[in-house]
């Protein structure tokens, strides 16, 4: 789920991390809110003893690993940090987690946790993934180095603490909590449609302001990006056999005989050839732009406001010396929240391993995702890609789904969006709106009908390296402008302040 998001933001000198001691925050100096500071700060080594823990049971969806495990512990970790209830709901596929917390309180506010990492070779890793170990990070401070560590059991675990934090201190959330959690957020959120439309789970939603997601949102200069948007995404599977398509081996064969017999991989390979331009980056699947949405002034204006000052350095984190036709670092922006995209992923067919062999595949695979943009669908992706490749004779090709959602878009002024502002404002944290993050989470489905919410993210503090090797998170930060760990969960407290605030006004 997570993309490196501080690469897209900008932002000059700001103020130092001040969230408990900020004059200018409304609840700092509240008798009830230092002692939950407090509290963060006396319990942030045992917080990190239980983000270790929880990094130590991986859940992957694609591989069926620790799905029922997952669930539960996700459960008993709502438990601990104060949700009177909480139950593992089934879901059709892997189960989900539903929780709430009745403080008394006049609003509700609802959460969103993916319990679900990605697969990781240890072999990549310089610390054993699954173990959670304290670095140093050069000119940053100490990082916790772990499969989940940013994405997304790091700041959730902050979430967490703040929430442990209340509990320990005996003071009440400003606002009720209902939690929502899944376990297939990496392979495309597949059943979470069906675990939210659980009538109890329904109707607990909408009871609720809208919906907060923990995150990470600090960039090295400490500035955070408030995304108002998403990309949707499509995980598809090609898949190219002699079985299916009447022609060529049933079975992987000689190589000699590619003189008389069909290739199913070259097939592939002449069906994916169809799905983008010359240029190798245009998409060409019919009628794939009909309902593309253009950027409105609005959204070009955050756009150029919230981009980085150092364009090198963007380059140089992502391993790239140029963009899409030398385009200038603003257009290529546009182009980042804009275009919708066919990547493939991997390619898979016949021997893989080291040296030669002389083989005519029987089957060959390709592994795409296609991201999406206002105003496409999921289900119109699907479709027009299936027409497209069928009109070309590839008909015989399956189209496999394995997970994916449509866009997602919350109202610039909405309540969510207004109450991070406002806590960031407050803490003297220079901020931007950022239109549509190129990453994907499944936030259409509380922003889509038929819940029809505002969601979005929040969050401080820094991390990168999602879905990659040595995946980490920032716990002690040596940068005054840049959250640690305690500072995170600090964060999550006045946010809670701040949804109350904008609640009780907007009534």
């Amino acid at each position: 789920m997570q993309f490196d998001r501080h690469l897209m933001i900008g932002g000059a000198a700001v103020l130092a991390m001040a969230f408990a001691a900020s004059p200018a925050n409304s609840a700092a100096g509240n008798a009830s809110h230092d002692k939950v500071v407090a509290a963060i700060k006396a319990d942030q080594d045992a917080a990190i003893e239980r983000l270790r823990a929880w990094i130590a049971l991986p859940t992957i969806a694609n591989m069926g690993i620790n799905t029922p495990q997952g669930a539960e512990y996700m459960r008993q970790l709502a438990l601990d940090a104060g949700f009177q209830q909480a139950k593992v709901v089934a879901s059709g596929g892997v189960p989900g987690v539903f929780a709430t917390l009745d403080a008394g309180a006049k609003h509700t506010l609802a959460i969103y946790f993916m319990y679900d990492v990605k697969h990781y070779d240890p072999t990549e890793w310089s610390s054993p993934p699954l173990e959670g170990k304290i670095v140093e990070r050069p000119g940053e401070g100490q990082a916790l180095v772990g499969r989940g560590a940013v994405n997304q059991k790091g700041p959730q675990m902050a979430f967490l603490t703040a929430l442990h934090a209340f509990k320990d201190a005996g003071v009440k959330l400003p606002v009720n909590l209902v939690l929502v959690a899944e376990g297939e957020e990496e392979i495309g959120s597949t059943n979470f449609p069906t675990l939210l439309a659980d009538p109890e789970i329904k109707a607990a939603l909408q009871r609720s302001v809208g919906v907060m997601m923990p995150s990470t949102g600090q960039s090295r200069d400490g500035s955070v990006s408030l995304d108002l948007g998403a990309k949707g995404v499509i995980e598809i599977q090609l898949v190219s056999s002699g079985d299916k398509w009447g022609r060529g081996p049933a079975k992987d064969i000689h190589s000699s005989l590619m003189a008389r017999v069909d290739s199913p991989a070259w097939h592939l390979v002449k069906a994916l050839d169809t799905l983008v331009a010359d240029d190798g980056f245009t998409p060409t699947v019919d009628g794939w732009f009909e309902n593309v949405r253009p950027l409105t002034p609005r959204e070009k204006e955050l756009l150029a406001a919230s981009l980085p000052k150092d364009e090198e350095a963007v380059k140089k984190v992502l391993g790239v010396r140029r963009w899409i036709q030398d385009e200038d670092f603003l257009t290529s922006t546009y182009r980042l929240a804009s275009q919708p995209t066919v990547n493939i992923q991997g390619l898979v067919s016949g021997y893989l391993g080291p040296g030669g062999k002389t083989v005519l595949p029987g089957r060959a695979e390709a592994k795409l995702d296609f991201r999406l943009v206002p105003d496409m669908t999921k289900a119109e992706a699907v479709e027009k890609l299936k027409a497209h490749l069928a009109k070309r004779g590839f008909g015989d090709i399956e189209v496999i789904v394995s997970g994916g959602y449509s866009p997602t878009e919350s109202p610039e002024d909405s309540m969510v969006v207004q109450a991070g502002a406002a806590t960031l404002k407050k803490a003297g944290i220079e901020y931007s709106l950022f239109p549509r993050r190129a990453g994907s989470w499944p936030g259409v489905v509380f922003t889509g009908p038929p819940l029809k919410m505002a969601a979005g993210h929040f969050g401080v503090g820094r991390g990168g390296g999602a879905h990659a090797p040595d995946e980490w998170l920032l716990v002690e930060s040596s940068d005054p402008r840049v959250a640690g760990y305690a500072q995170q969960a600090e964060a999550f407290v006045d946010y809670l302040y701040e949804i109350a605030r904008e609640a009780k006004t907007s009534r």
